[in-house]
């Protein structure tokens, strides 16, 4: 996992490779929301290109984030996600509420309306 502000954007990038399991969420958890308050970030884009396995810990994780960036005006957008996890977002409604684009350009460009 790597995590970088976008301090021209207010958001935090995080690049989430292999698996987003139980195991990896709570350090997910722990440095996003870290890096927010100390960064005065407001939204988040997830980098799932490399994700290749995401259980209901891994939606846990999004709806957290979601939760945090409604309440500070920003937005949570994934892109670069696979047909399988956007098969367990469907399933799980997740992609009603986040929004979801195919490259790293389109989130960003998001971000500005």
């Amino acid at each position: 996992m790597e995590v970088k502000l976008l301090g021209e954007k207010r958001a935090l990038l995080v690049r989430v490779t292999g698996e987003l399991d139980h195991h990896m969420a709570a350090k997910i958890k722990e440095e996003v929301d870290s890096k927010m308050r100390s960064s005065n970030a407001v939204s988040i884009i997830f980098d799932f290109s490399d994700l290749t396995f995401m259980d209901s810990s891994g939606i846990g994780v999004i709806m957290g984030r979601y939760k945090k960036t409604r309440t500070l005006g920003g937005h949570v957008i994934a892109y670069g996600v696979n047909a399988q996890i956007l098969r367990i977002m469907e399933m799980s409604g997740i992609d009603k509420i986040i929004k979801l684009t195919p490259t790293y350009e389109k989130a960003a460009r998001l971000l500005d309306k």
